[in-house]
């Protein structure tokens, strides 16, 4: 409506806008978000699933790859896949914003990310499009998971940092401003939500309030 907000400091966690809410500030963060939409699927026989089922991860790839979660309703969600998005809020593959699909390609690490992990990537397509070869990765973890046992679940998107140099930010990334405190990587909701990395936030953010006085 045109309001004006005033403080003497501002913490951003605008996760997916964060990098353009820090350069409306006047400060330039270096990074750029590129988003990756996660596609989820719920096991329609949860009882196959009695906890968390993970994989080893792959310390060359922040992303995880295809996992089984049990919630605390005892439903269990299987995936996420990572594809990239075409929108900063693309959901699903109908979703485009040519504006910002235009400044995730104009980024040089973009482009390097591609040319590093293409083949990591053409699997993670694969899987977006395919349910058999979903189901096919599941496999490798739950042997007795049947095609009709994934149901369509709604899908995320991450808020993905990435470098100049393609490099894919796979910790929390907090920079400072003249008065602002910029987060801008948040690599797991549950980190999220984690008390210690709010605490780290608010001490830095006390640390501008004094020097803004």
């Amino acid at each position: 409506r045109g309001d004006v907000v005033r403080a003497r400091v501002l913490v951003n966690c605008a996760g997916l806008q964060c990098d353009e809410v820090a350069r409306l500030t006047g400060d330039e963060p270096d990074v750029r978000i590129v988003p990756f939409r996660g596609e989820y699927y719920e096991l329609a026989r949860p009882e196959l699933v009695r906890g968390l089922v993970y994989p080893v991860p792959d310390p060359a790839f922040p992303f995880l790859g295809v996992h089984l979660t049990k919630g605390i309703d005892g439903g269990v969600h299987i995936g996420p896949n990572a594809v990239p998005a075409l929108a900063r809020e693309g959901y699903g593959w109908g979703v485009v914003r040519p504006r910002e699909l235009a400044r995730t390609l104009g980024w040089p690490g973009a482009w390097r990310l591609a040319r590093q992990h293409w083949r990591y990537g053409a699997g993670e397509l694969r899987r977006s499009v395919s349910k058999a070869a979903f189901t096919e990765a599941v496999r490798r973890l739950l042997p007795g998971v049947a095609e009709d046992d994934l149901v369509p679940a709604a899908a995320g998107v991450r808020a993905q940092a990435v470098l100049r140099d393609g490099t894919l930010v796979d910790d929390f990334l907090i920079r400072e401003g003249a008065r602002a405190v910029h987060v801008l990587n948040a690599p797991s909701p549950a980190a999220t939500a984690s008390l210690p990395i709010g605490r780290e936030v608010a001490r830095r953010a006390l640390e501008v309030l004094a020097s803004a006085r």
